[in-house]
């Protein structure tokens, strides 16, 4: 059964590359459109801790965020666009979007709203501890959709 529609979860990283790859070459040979997706979750590791939430503080902790937000989301925008050209240039029928908050959740979400038959994702290649504190995206994925799903293995090191 070929696949018609791709759902391809990318980052901005050799590994992201790997996978945009691997699903122009799979979209091709199935004669499938592909959605490009990333997740930008909601990082604080770059912003100043605060004391209190309240009043100028709490306004200027919103700026920041929403300054944060703004500049990594316009950075997404600008590769998407750019994956989403190079899949055209080959004769992929292509969208992209992304969303701010948890990958998994929203990949689940737009997997089933899309109505995707597989899902490209990569995976870091993190085990034990690390894979339990940071989180596995690709193992909920799996473990949360009704459609097929490729892992593109990566070596975190």
């Amino acid at each position: 059964m070929p696949y018609k529609k791709i759902l391809v979860a990318l980052d901005n990283s050799s590994l992201g590359k790997h996978v945009f790859e691997q699903s122009l070459v799979i979209a091709q040979q199935n004669g499938a459109a592909l959605m490009l997706f990333h997740s930008l979750p909601l990082d604080q590791t770059n912003l100043k801790p605060y004391s209190s939430f309240y009043d100028e503080q709490l306004d200027e902790f919103s700026y920041l965020i929403r300054e944060q937000l703004e500049k990594e989301s316009e950075e997404v925008r600008q590769w998407l666009a750019e994956y989403g050209k190079k899949a055209k240039d080959q004769g992929v029928t292509t969208e992209w979007d992304w969303k701010i908050g948890e990958p998994g959740r929203w990949i689940r979400d737009l997997a089933k709203s899309w109505d995707a038959d597989l899902i490209i994702m990569g995976r870091r290649g993190l085990k034990g501890i690390s894979e339990m504190f940071l989180g596995s995206v690709s193992n909920y994925v799996v473990h949360h959709v009704n459609c097929s799903v490729l892992i593109v293995q990566g070596n975190e090191k």
